[in-house]
C-alpha cells in the first residue's frame, strides 16, 4: 500500500513538472528567451588559430568579454587575439596549446587558471559549450574516425550536463553543438544533394547560431533545423526506411569528393 501511495505522488509530481516545463517551452516559443549578459565573463576557446574558433572569438570580443585562446598554432592564434584586440576586447590571452596532450592542457591550465569544471562547481557558475557535429548524430560513410570522436564529445557533455543536474548545480550551464559540414576547408570537396535540407554551412552563420544559443542557455542546438526531424526519424523509423531516407538525401555518398589534405601546424 505504502509503495503505491509512493508512486502515485512520484507520478502526479513528474506529470505536474511535465506540465510546467512544456508550458515553459511554448511561451519562449512565442516570446524571445532573455540573454545573459557575458560582459567581463572569461571565456576559454580551444583551436581559437582559425576557423570557428577565431569567429567565435571575435564574436565574445564584441560581447565584452575577456578571451583566453588555446591553439597549437602559434602563429594563428596570437593573430587572432589581435584580432580580438581590435574588436574591442580589453582582456585577450593566447596560449599555445595542443590539446591532443593531456600534460599539454594542464601545462597551459597553470597558466591561465587552476582548474575549469571543479573551480565552476565550487562557484556554481560558468557555462561548457561542446562542438561536437551532425556526424555525432548519425554515421556516416567513410568517416568512422570522425564519428567517433563526435559521438564521444556529445556523449561527455552529455553526461557532464546530466551530472550538474543531479548535483543540483543550477549556475553551471551546457550547451551541444552539432552543426552539419560548415565550409571551413576541412571537408573540402564534400558536398550535399539536398542544400534545401542540408546545406553546407557558412562558419560566420554558425557562429552567430552558437553565440544565440549559449546567451539563450539552450542545452542543443542543431543546425540546421532540418537535424531535429532527423533525430525523430532516427528513433522511430524501421531501420530499413532509415537506410532508404539515407540514400534518398545522399548522405551515403557525401565524402565522395572529398579532398583530404594533411595540415600541419
Amino acid at each position: 500500500m505504502a509503495s503505491n501511495l509512493k508512486f502515485t505522488k512520484e507520478l502526479v509530481t513528474f506529470l505536474g513538472k511535465s506540465v510546467i516545463a512544456l508550458l515553459e517551452t511554448l511561451i519562449f516559443t512565442f516570446i524571445p528567451r532573455p540573454r545573459k549578459n557575458v560582459a567581463g565573463e572569461i571565456v576559454l576557446i580551444t583551436g581559437a588559430g582559425r576557423g570557428l574558433g577565431r569567429l567565435l572569438a571575435l564574436r565574445f570580443a564584441h560581447l565584452g568579454s575577456v578571451l583566453v585562446l588555446w591553439d597549437i598554432n602559434k602563429e594563428g592564434n596570437e593573430e587572432t587575439c589581435r584580432m580580438a584586440r581590435e574588436a574591442g576586447a580589453t582582456r585577450v590571452y593566447a596560449y599555445t596549446c595542443d590539446c591532443s596532450q593531456k600534460e599539454e592542457i594542464y601545462r597551459v591550465a597553470e597558466q591561465t587558471y587552476k582548474c575549469f569544471l571543479p573551480a565552476m562547481i565550487a562557484n556554481d557558475h560558468g557555462h561548457l559549450v561542446c562542438i561536437s557535429s551532425s556526424a555525432g548524430l548519425v554515421g556516416v560513410n567513410k568517416l568512422a574516425d570522425y564519428c567517433a570522436s563526435k559521438f564521444a564529445a556529445y556523449g561527455f557533455a552529455e553526461s557532464i550536463f546530466t551530472e550538474t543536474i543531479v548535483q543540483k548545480l543550477k549556475g553551471i550551464k551546457t550547451t551541444i553543438v552539432c552543426p552539419f559540414f560548415i565550409n571551413t576547408g576541412m571537408f573540402e570537396g564534400c558536398s550535399t544533394v539536398r542544400p534545401f535540407l542540408l546545406p553546407i554551412l557558412e562558419p560566420e552563420y554558425v557562429v552567430e547560431k552558437i553565440v544565440d544559443a549559449i546567451l539563450k542557455e539552450k542545452v542543443y542546438l542543431y543546425v540546421p533545423r532540418f537535424l531535429y526531424f532527423v533525430m525523430v526519424l532516427k528513433s522511430i523509423l524501421p531501420v530499413k526506411i532509415a537506410l532508404l531516407l539515407s540514400d534518398f538525401m545522399g548522405v551515403f555518398n557525401i565524402m565522395d569528393g572529398f579532398v583530404f589534405k594533411n595540415k600541419k601546424h
